[in-house]
C-alpha cells in the first residue's frame, strides 16, 4: 500500500512509543512480557492503515496482536486508529516483514495473517511475494507445530500462486474460499482494500494453511 509521502510521520511515530515499538529486536522471546499477560500472539504483515488489526483486536480482549507494516506514512495511519480505539492488546512495528525471525523467537507467535499483500506479478519478482518459500520458512519458524497463516486477497493470479507456494512446502490447506462474501463467515472483519474490492463485485480469495507438525524435509533452494 504507498499513501502520499508524510515527511512528519516519523517524528509522529517516534512520539508513540507505547504502541509503535521501536527497538523490536530487544523484545524478542519477551512479547508477552511487553503485553504483560501470556495470552497468545497473532501478527498481521502488512497492516496497511491498520483497521484489521485494530478491529481485531478490539474484538478479541483475549488475544494480543501485532502489525507490521514497513512504510512510515502508512504506519502513522494506522497508529491513529489504533490510538482512538484505545485498546491495549495491539502493538505496531514499524519494520520490513521479511525479517521477522529477528523479532519473534521459535513458536512464539500463534498465529499469521496476510491480508491484500503485494502481489508482485512479474515473475522476476517472485521472491519478494509474501507467501514465496523463503517467507514460508520464516513463518514456520516463529509459529508453533500446527501453526496456521491466514491468508486473503482480491488477486486471483497471487491466490493461485500461494496455493501451490503452501502446497509446495508441505502445508496443509484447511480451507478454501473462492468467494468469501458469498458466504456468510462469522467474525470476519474486513480490510480496506477488501471493503473497496467487494464493494465492486471482486471475489475475495481466503484460505487458512496449516504447518503440520510432521512434514517431509526438503531444502530451499533460490
Amino acid at each position: 500500500m504507498r499513501l502520499r509521502n508524510k515527511p512528519w510521520a516519523p517524528e509522529k511515530i517516534a512520539a508513540h512509543p507505547e504502541l509503535v515499538v521501536s527497538n523490536p529486536e530487544e523484545w524478542k522471546g519477551k512479547w508477552q512480557q511487553r503485553f504483560q499477560n501470556d495470552n497468545p500472539i497473532h501478527i498481521e504483515i502488512g497492516m496497511g492503515k491498520g483497521r484489521f488489526v485494530t478491529e481485531m483486536a478490539k474484538q478479541n480482549p483475549h488475544i494480543n496482536y501485532i502489525g507490521i507494516e514497513l512504510q512510515a506514512s502508512v504506519v502513522v495511519v494506522a497508529m491513529d486508529k489504533a490510538l482512538e480505539a484505545g485498546v491495549d492488546n495491539l502493538q505496531l512495528l514499524h519494520v520490513n516483514g521479511g525479517d521477522v525471525t529477528d523479532y519473534f523467537e521459535p513458536g512464539e507467535i500463534s498465529l499469521l495473517y496476510l491480508n491484500f499483500s503485494d502481489p508482485w506479478p512479474k515473475k522476476r519478482h517472485e521472491k519478494r511475494r509474501l507467501t514465496y518459500k523463503s517467507f514460508l520458512k520464516s513463518y514456520e519458524t516463529i509459529l508453533p507445530k500446527n501453526g496456521e497463516i491466514h491468508f486473503k486477497t482480491d488477486n486471483r493470479g497471487l491466490f493461485e500462486y500461494s496455493l501451490c507456494s503452501f502446497s509446495q512446502f508441505g502445508l496443509v490447506l484447511k480451507q478454501v474460499w473462492l468467494d468469501l462474501h458469498a458466504v456468510d463467515m462469522p467474525g470476519n472483519v474486513m480490510t480496506e482494500y477488501e471493503e473497496k474490492f467487494s464493494a465492486k463485485g471482486h471475489p475475495i480469495y481466503r484460505v487458512e494453511a496449516v504447518f503440520p507438525e510432521k512434514r517431509l524435509s526438503h531444502e530451499l533452494k533460490d
